[in-house]
């Protein structure tokens, strides 16, 4: 992808400042390393009367991939060899973006310690981009650039093939921009605008891109008429980080038209004092869904079977209607942090009493966990390898048998309202699946129907209308008639 940015000047005043401003000698070519390939800064012509600085970003696409976010397991083939065969290398997008604040961050910020005067003062500027996506067409250019100070605003669109005019245009045009602008706000509106035009984001869109959003719009993005529009895609459509720019956005425009500092106006709320209360954490929410869950069910004896670092039996212990917490993993290392974070060489030998833990397989029948009220897998099954279920299910529903079982599981369908978690991602890089609502309920299901149990279901945090809660939870109860328990073999079949 190409860009070039050029300007004219006279014997007092040479164009070749702009090597000045962009902190690149004429004379010279460059070459910078980026994440997704090679930025070459050279100047084609460079006089007192005209100078034209060019950044020509060549795109690895092989690095592009292997850099990118990950798509989750599976894939269409098709869908895979587009990441590789796609227009990355050639139209200018968030990449050319990146490799403008990256070569330029100086010009970005409007620094210039050689020529601190000139940096500050408007230049006859041409920006010509030979390739932009523009999804919304020239139209859309247009609106995004005319209100920034630019003289003519040229968008002409690219033919699909110039052989075959009947096919019509692409989405590509061939961007011009000319008037007198600070080099910085030319660098700024760039920056911003092409991935707009784009749509899209070529890497994680987080929170820190909301700061970026804001250095980079700062002087016109709060006045401009296509806010909204700009603001959603820049933030590639993430409603809370939309929510937030926006209503930062708003707090600028409120501080210019008052002559005031931001800081002045936005002094609702004393952080030192500060009553609101904080969202409880999920960690929080599913430990206090299963303990209520096992109070119901009258349960004394408890096993939290894959206990972790015993954050669930510490909090089943300051209860004491669980008169004996059991806490079972295979890690020996896992054990040994829930030893330490209990304090059970500190404590009471009442207390101590109630509480053991063990180091053992739930891929194995293990006659220590028998006998038991209740047990819980909380955050465990989706740790296993599918092919594995089975045998858990047998050592715990078919051996163990408690008469009751808690199991939760993360709810995928919810991962979405997660604005930090890459699409397609897992919420955790061990696990090696997560289950749809309806997906946990078929499996919960068969698992009661083959081991002589009934199951409910119940949500744990917010239960958002369209994708559910964050946490799904199954309650087993045994029931009096129960058939004979399958083999491992059998329930793997079945």
């Amino acid at each position: 992808m190409f860009l070039t940015i050029s300007t004219t000047g006279t014997h007092e005043r040479p164009a070749t400042d702009l090597g000045f401003l962009l902190h690149k000698h004429p004379g010279n070519a460059q070459a910078f390393s980026t994440s997704h390939g090679t930025a070459h800064v050279f100047y084609p012509e460079a006089s007192a009367e005209r100078c034209t600085a060019a950044l020509l970003l060549e795109v690895d696409p092989v690095a592009l991939v292997r850099r990118g976010k990950g798509k989750g397991r599976g894939g269409a083939p098709d869908a895979a060899l587009a990441q590789y065969v796609n227009d990355r290398p050639y139209a200018a997008s968030s990449l050319l973006a990146v490799a403008i604040g990256h070569v330029f961050s100086s010009a970005l910020r409007g620094q210039c310690k050689a020529m601190p005067e000139r940096a500050e003062q408007p230049m006859p500027l041409r920006v010509e981009v030979p390739a932009v996506p523009a999804r919304g067409g020239a139209a859309l250019v247009r609106r995004l650039f005319e209100p920034l100070g630019w003289a003519t605003v040229t968008a002409d669109p690219v033919a699909l093939d110039e052989q075959f005019p009947e096919w019509g245009d692409s989405r590509y045009v061939r961007l011009v921009l000319e008037g007198e602008l600070r080099l910085a706000e030319a660098l700024r509106h760039l920056y911003v605008l092409l991935p707009v035009l784009d749509d899209a984001k070529h890497y994680w869109v987080s929170a820190d891109e909301v700061d970026k959003l804001l250095r980079a719009g700062e002087g016109w993005l709060p006045t401009h008429p296509e806010q909204t529009l700009i603001t959603s895609r820049y933030l590639s459509r993430r409603r809370a980080l939309t929510r937030s720019a926006m209503e930062r956005l708003e707090l600028v425009r409120l501080a210019d038209a008052d002559d005031a500092d931001v800081e002045d106006i936005d002094n609702a709320v004393d952080e030192a004092t500060d009553t609101e209360e904080r969202p409880v954490p999920l960690a929080v929410q599913r430990r206090d869904a299963i303990t209520a869950a096992l109070r119901a069910a009258g349960a004394g004896r408890v096993l939290d079977l894959g206990c972790g670092q015993g954050q669930l039996v510490r909090e089943l212990l300051k209860d004491t209607r669980f008169t004996e917490v059991v806490g079972v993993d295979v890690s020996m290392r896992a054990l040994t942090i829930a030893a330490r974070r209990l304090a059970i060489d500190r404590m009471g030998e009442r207390q101590a009493s109630r509480v053991t833990l063990l180091q053992g397989s739930l891929a194995y029948t293990d006659k220590r966990l028998k006998g038991y009220d209740a047990a819980v897998l909380s955050e465990v099954i989706e740790h296993l390898d599918l092919p594995r279920l089975p045998a858990l299910e047998y050592a715990v529903f078919g051996s163990a048998r408690p008469r009751t079982i808690l199991v939760t599981t993360p709810n995928v369908e919810y991962n979405v309202r997660w604005e930090t978690l890459p699409a397609g991602r897992v919420r955790h890089g061990d696990h090696r699946f997560e289950w749809t609502r309806e997906e946990f309920r078929a499996w919960s299901r068969a698992v009661a129907e083959r081991h002589g149990y009934g199951v409910e279901f119940e949500p744990v945090g917010p239960d958002d209308p369209e994708v559910g809660p964050p946490t799904q939870m199954a309650v087993f109860t045994l029931t009096e008639q129960t058939p004979a328990d399958p083999s491992p073999k059998e329930a793997k079949a079945a």
